[in-house]
This record gives structure tokens, sequence and C-alpha cells, in this order.
């Protein structure tokens, strides 16, 4: 058998389906976000970085870059361990009560990023509960999903944020039967949020547990940067609530924060938490300061959210093809996975702008998107320039104009 012929067979399947998927190799410098030098051989040796998750600019944050320098020189590089041998070091113990702090829940358990918390605590709860049903939005992160299936638990899925069907499935399922809702705040892709009291409402009315995926809103909503839950006063009603250091606090990781019996039970059973080494202490030094200076400061989220409606409004009176939602993710529809990829490489090569294509799978076919993420750093000049680029690129492909 030819091995390696069969994997070269795959790569050019996803070649063929204009979906392959292509780095482009940037290094971000200290104080110079959103503008990052190009390595990529193509454009120019400067560029702007519009599709960041990084979304508050928090990574290249002096108080965060601070706390993670002093850190290393304090503890080193590597955590030594599992957090079972030797690897339960202060400063991961710092971040996991701060976490629990932030989301009012008794505990919080940090993972090596917010894919893992997902995958690994959905499964393990799961399968800790006897007989347990799950119901997941479908249009659930990858990691949800994943998690879901290892499980191992009877699944259904409610048609996306449709209230009327997720009450039909849980009417059909007996009220004593462990029951788990899983849906997200703020959909990353279309940007549109949960009705999050409504969810809840369901979940009492039927006797199930809830978990949140937050982690596109930690950070960025409520008086304290704690989620779209925080904001709407629900946190206390949510009985899980996942989310990550990587987006909103602009460092890595991920956790959940729950009661002190469910963590407890996740940090015990769970194989994705067990069996890895943990977070760097200057990982855990630097993503604490970051969620105790947003706890505090309301600057970053009230300039993120007006850069954001300031983008879409540009981008809406320009033509251009803007989904409109009530979140800071602003995605220009382009319906094509060639055409995406080739709007992508035009506004990197002729215009310094650098928005990586969304193709399937992450979305749906035909609904090929460029995902824009503007942050409190964007002026006007770049939102002006940004607008100018797309419209030309819009201009030389022939792309639809109509709003999605």
């Amino acid at each position: 058998m030819d091995y390696e012929a069969i994997f070269g067979q795959a790569v050019e399947k996803l070649r063929d389906e204009k979906r392959y998927r292509v780095f482009t190799e940037l290094a971000r410098q200290v104080g110079q976000f959103p503008v990052a030098d190009n390595f990529s051989g193509i454009g120019p040796e400067k560029i702007t970085i519009w599709c960041s998750n990084d979304y508050l600019g928090m990574g290249q944050h002096p108080v965060v870059v601070e706390a993670m320098a002093s850190a290393v020189r304090r503890y080193g590089a590597g955590a030594g361990g599992t957090r079972n041998i030797s690897g339960n070091h202060h400063a991961i113990v710092e971040l996991e009560a701060e976490l629990a702090d932030l989301h009012g829940k008794q505990a919080a358990l940090a993972f090596g990023s917010g894919y893992v918390a997902n995958q690994t605590s959905l499964a393990t709860i799961g399968k800790l509960l006897p007989g347990c049903v799950i119901l997941s939005d479908a249009d659930n992160h990858n990691s949800m999903i994943e998690g879901i299936r290892q499980s191992g638990c009877e699944r259904h899925v409610f048609r996306h944020n449709d209230l009327a069907h997720l009450e039909e499935l849980l009417k059909a399922l007996p009220i004593g039967k462990p029951k788990l809702i899983a849906f997200e705040s703020v959909y990353s892709m279309d940007g549109d949020i949960a009705p999050i009291h409504a969810v809840c409402d369901l979940a009492d009315k039927y006797n199930a547990m809830t978990y949140i995926d937050e982690v596109h809103a930690v950070g960025m909503y409520g008086p304290r940067g704690a989620g779209v839950a925080e904001r709407d006063n629900a946190m206390h009603r949510i009985t899980v609530i996942q989310g990550t250091l990587a987006k909103g606090f602009g460092v890595v990781g991920g956790y959940i924060a729950a009661s002190k019996d469910l963590v407890d039970a996740v940090r015990s059973y769970a194989p994705g938490f067990i069996f890895t080494t943990t977070m760097p202490p200057a990982v855990a030094a630097a993503a604490t300061a970051s969620v105790r200076y947003l706890k505090n400061s309301q600057v970053e989220r009230a300039r993120h959210q007006e850069r954001a409606a300031t983008l879409r409004r540009m981008l809406q009176a320009a033509g251009l093809p803007v989904m409109m939602n009530q979140s800071h993710i602003v995605p220009v529809m382009v319906g094509d996975p060639a055409l995406c990829k080739l709007a992508s490489d035009l506004l990197l090569s002729d215009h310094g702008v650098y928005i990586q294509p969304i193709n399937y799978p992450t979305v749906p076919r035909g609904t090929e998107r460029l995902r824009i993420t503007p942050t409190p750093v964007h002026t006007d000049e770049m939102m002006r320039g940004l607008t100018g680029s797309l419209g030309a690129v819009w201009e030389k492909l022939g792309l639809r104009r109509r709003a999605a």
C-alpha cells in the first residue's frame, strides 16, 4: 500500500474543493498591533490584521506582558508536570480563583485550550450522569460536538436558537431523566447571540442542566467582562460556564466555572485534564493579570463595541454584503470558496489587508465569508482603508453586493 499517496490524495481533495488552508506567516510586534510583519512572501512587509481573535488587544497590553515576563523570571518556562504530579503551581491556583470569582461560581478549572475544556468537560459530565441526554444547538462549535460525541450520551440537535424546537425535544423526554442543554452565547461565524434566559426557563421547566460556551464573549461583555450571561444577569442560572483565555483576555488556555462538586468531579475523572501537563506559570500569570485588569476597566469594552458598530455602518454604506448582528463579529458574505480565497489573497497582495477566508467545514457550503473582527486599536483611517480595499476587490471579482 502506498501510504504517502493516500495522504497526498486527501490534501489534493481539499485543493480541488478550494478549501485547502494556507497559513499566513506573521509576526506581531508589541506596540504596533494591529499592524504586523508579513513573512508570507505575498504583499507588503507591513500588513494590517483584521481577523485576530485577540479582540481587545490584551495580548500586547503592558500589564499582561509584564506579568508574563515577571513570572518567567521567577518561575521559569515550564510547569514541571501534570496537576497531580508536581505541576499544581501557585500561579494556576490563583488563576482558577480569579475565574471562579469572575463568574460568581464556587470553583473553576483551567485547561490548555478552550477546545480541550469543552471536549473533555462535556464528555466527562455526560459519562458521570447515568442515562444523560444532551441537547445541542445546531451551530455549536466542533469542540462541543466532539465532547458530546465522546460522552456516549443520547443526543439531540435543536435548530439554532430555536426555542420551540428545543422545548419539543425536552417535552419528549421523561422529566426525571438527566438532561444537559449545551449552547453558546456569541456564535462566532454569524455573530448572533443566544436567548440565555429563555433557554434557562426551559431548563428549569424540564429539569435540565445548562452548559454555556462564552468563548467569544468573556472579557468583552458584562460589567466585569464575564460575558453575555453576566451582561444579561443570567450567570446564576447557568450550571457550567466555559470560556477561553485566548481571545478577549489575549493569552491562551480554557476553563470551566461551576459548583465545587461539579468542578471536582471533572478534575478527578477527565482524561483531558488528568493526563496533560499543566499550563506554564507565566501563561497563568499573564491570564490572571488580564482577567483582573478587565474586571475593573470598561474602556476597552466600550471602545470595542463602538469600533465594531462603526465598521459595520461603513461597510453597509459602501454596499458591501455585511451580515447584521448585535455582537462584535462583522462577517462579509462571499458565498463561494474559490472566490472567498481569491478575495483574501487580493486583499493581502494588493492592499496589505489580512483577513483569513472562512470556508467549509467551518461554515456551511454556500456561506463562505470574510470574518472581520475590529479591535479597540483599529482607527477610523484604517477602517476607511479597509472599506475602500474591500470595495476594490469586490469590483475586480464581480462579487455580489446585496445585503445578507
